[in-house]
């Protein structure tokens, strides 16, 4: 069992803070609040901090890192001058495995074309006391959940769907790498106190519905941004009748709706997974703290007086979704897929069916979904579409191979890919999709924006659950109604799905020979971490360099992107995951999938030095090489989707020195802050209407920069015309120095 010191010295001081926490703010707590009063750094004092508005000091029990991520924050940490962590890290090689053939195959081309970045992370984290899970382990957010996610914890991890853990009982929350940096060198970690929304389940969830399509139905209450900046918590008697794994689901996928983090209160079925994956010690140490770790009574009789917002889901009542395409909050109840698809032209014919991801790859997942597949071979029924199944652990996989669940699904005609992010994250490759064929993919995945996939932009993918991607699959169709349609089998015969059904935990229990882990060395002093200097993989970071305290001036309009522009658009993942650890390369994917106002098409801008119209990165070089700072303007929710801090790294790298937007994203306002950069909205958000394509922008007063005031803009137009608009900001004293600084690294490393 990992942390069980940690865990026994987080129960020890539990109870004193929650009591402590109660009495100053005088009132019920939520459970969220308990975990995150409990949590505060030692130099943060108690105080009553206004849920929105205070920025607040906190220390997370530990972190975690997947191998896309880690590469970037681990290279920031190695320049902070610490020789080991000051909270317990794990590294997880997930992201860097490519799907394409089967698990086995798969693997083994990817430790050869990785090689120098996977001995890049085990060295450094052999050096500095770091846990390391090998490929092929598993995905980062399962490994977490199966080995060190306890109730009433509180970690981050460099990854937006690091809340799964909250299926748990953890306040686990997706950062970016710079974040991860100050807890791993032993600094507070600093979060604007969430506001909380409580969504309250009653009923018990029955026939074809699953835990996914409550995040699904959530997903279309709350919308893509409704949940920025707030912790949601789920509580009631539906939320305890859910499996653990089942509630990471929902927490996982919590991140589609931009809340920092969701979570559970500690009940039986934690207990039992608990007991289930070998860590019964933490089981009865939790048992002892029911009360803790569990909102106080009051706040389950009277909620409306203790969140911000408040949803009842009558699980009952709640019927099967499918969310999608292009984005996960557009839900459609299965039985309205037929009337939906049919208005907005969506292609029918399923392509494909995929499950697993760290969504929904638990063993109730895989053995729900496989009681459909058992029905399919049993009645005569073939997949009409291609089929895949991605495991989210070796545990996992064993485990299932075991119960004779994968052979269910190759009799199904499934493949079974490796135990990594794999079609999730675009690590997919998909034959035939360079031909940008319009068509249909059906997955239980968490994110479906454009090009996700399988980097074909006219593939809509639909995010629903295992068992009803397995009966999509099975059908061909994406208008199938498993709860009302038939299917004609081989032998011409009209038969039927039966509901889906499946065990919360194995009945002989998990089991696996290699979980894949690998325990750092005692003294790191004498390992030594080589990045060779012509490598075009790895790259050691050099110091941004500080502000001169002067007005900006001159600067140059990069982009003025239209509609969504998330993470993906700004720095795609797929092809470009080989070159995460390295900045100067990864920097030419800057922006290639946002959409130019001023033409509607991807990667084509105008340099104003040239007035020709090129490539985003190769513009913006332009710019850099005549050190002209340059402005990117956004529209709302601007940086949503992963904690890729990647995409404030690289227009940072390349001179570009303010992100103005409608609204942010949280995490990503977070790294363009971290990385010495100015996230900055418009006060009136019609002036982004005034922004045209030749524009000069002057700071007129940021050598005044201070907290709570707005910064004045000078838009210089191309006829001579000027704007001066008003622009907000949301920099504390702490996050002002770090713009100073040049970065936060570099304020961390100046302390040091």
């Amino acid at each position: 069992m990992f942390d069980a010191d940690l865990i026994k010295k987080v129960y020890e001081h539990l109870p004193t803070r929650v009591k402590k926490a109660r009495e100053k703010l005088n009132r019920p707590l939520t459970y969220a609040e308990k975990i995150l009063y409990s949590h505060l750094f030692e130099t943060q004092p108690l105080e009553v901090f206004g849920r929105g508005k205070d920025y607040v000091d906190f220390a997370p029990d530990r972190v975690a890192m997947q191998d896309a991520t880690a590469q970037m924050a681990l290279l920031q940490f190695m320049n902070s001058g610490k020789e080991t962590t000051a909270v317990p890290s794990t590294v997880h090689c997930d992201h860097l495995i490519q799907a394409q053939v089967d698990g086995k195959t798969d693997l083994s081309v990817a430790f050869h074309a990785n090689k120098e970045v996977f001995d890049f992370l085990e060295s450094v984290s052999n050096k500095y006391g770091i846990g390391f899970w090998k490929p092929g382990a598993g995905i980062i957010h399962q490994v977490v959940l199966e080995n060190y996610a306890f109730p009433g914890g509180m970690m981050i991890g460099t990854d937006s769907h690091t809340p799964n853990a909250g299926g748990l009982g953890m306040v686990a929350i997706g950062v970016g790498g710079a974040d991860a940096v100050d807890v791993m060198a032993g600094m507070a970690w600093e979060l604007k106190m969430p506001k909380l929304i409580g969504v309250k389940l009653t009923g018990k969830l029955n026939g074809w519905t699953a835990p996914k399509d409550i995040i699904l139905k959530v997903a279309g209450i709350l919308t893509v941004k409704g949940g920025t900046g707030a912790i949601v918590e789920y509580f009631g008697e539906g939320a305890e009748s859910i499996s653990a794994t089942g509630k990471g689901t929902i927490c996982n996928m919590g991140a589609e709706v931009g809340a920092t983090t969701s979570l559970f209160a500690y009940d039986e079925s934690m207990e039992r997974y608990l007991k289930a994956t070998g860590r019964t010690e933490v089981a009865e140490m939790a048992n002892e703290l029911k009360d803790v770790l569990s909102p106080d009574p009051e706040v389950y009789k009277n909620p409306e007086k203790y969140f911000d917002q408040l949803i009842e889901i009558n699980l009952s009542e709640l019927e099967p979704h499918i969310n999608g395409p292009f984005t996960p909050d557009l839900a459609t109840p299965v039985s309205e897929m037929k009337k939906a698809a049919k208005e907005n032209g969506w292609p029918l014919d399923v392509s494909v069916g995929l499950i697993g991801s760290c969504t929904n790859s638990s063993y109730e997942d895989i053995s729900r979904a496989a009681s459909i597949a058992k029905q399919a071979v049993d009645k005569g029924l073939k997949a009409k579409s291609e089929f895949t199944i991605t495991p989210g652990s070796e545990q996992v996989r064993y485990t299932i191979e075991r119960d004779g669940y994968i052979d269910i699904f190759e009799q199904m005609g499934g493949k079974v890919f490796a135990n990594a992010c794999g079609p999730c994250i675009g690590q997919w490759a998909r034959p035939g999709a360079d031909k940008n064929e319009k068509n249909t993919i059906v997955h239980s995945f968490n994110r479906n924006f454009s090009k996700r996939n399988d980097g074909n932009p006219n593939t809509h993918a639909f995010v629903t659950s295992p068992e009803l991607v397995t009966a999509l699959a099975i059908s061909g169709r994406l208008d199938f109604d498993p709860v009302n349609d038939t299917l004609k089998n081989e032998k011409g015969e009209q038969v039927k799905l039966d509901p889906p059904t499946g065990y919360e935990l194995p009945v002989n229990g998990f089991d696996v020979k290699d979980p894949g882990y690998q325990a750092p060395a005692k003294d790191g002093s004498k390992v030594s971490v080589v990045v060779a200097p012509d490598s075009n993989r790895l790259q050691l970071l050099e110091p941004f360099e500080p502000w001169n305290g002067k007005n900006i001036s001159g600067a140059k309009l990069l982009i003025k992107a239209l509609g969504k522009c998330t993470t993906d658009h700004i720095s795609m993942a797929g092809p470009w995951l080989r070159f995460r650890g390295h900045l100067d390369n990864i920097s030419n994917n800057l922006l290639i999938g946002a959409i130019n106002a001023f033409n509607n098409q991807s990667n084509k801008v105008k340099n104003q030095l040239t007035g020709e119209y090129n490539e985003v990165p190769k513009v913006q070089r332009a710019y850099k090489a005549k050190n002209i700072p340059t402005v990117i303007v956004g529209d709302h929710n601007y940086g949503e989707g992963s904690s890729r801090e990647h995409a404030a790294m690289e227009p940072r790298h390349l001179g570009v020195i303010a992100v103005i937007v409608k609204s942010f994203a949280r995490i990503h306002e977070t790294n363009l802050k971290k990385q010495g950069m100015l996230g900055l909205t418009f006060d009136n958000e019609k002036d982004y209407d005034l922004i045209q394509e030749d524009d000069t922008f002057n700071f007129v007063d940021l050598d005044s920069f201070a907290t709570s005031k707005q910064l004045t803009l000078e838009v210089v137009h191309a006829d001579g015309s000027k704007d001066m608009i008003k622009l907000n900001h949301t920099y504390n004293e702490q996050q002002i120095k770090w713009f100073k600084a040049g970065s936060a690294l570099n304020l961390i490393r100046k302390q040091n």
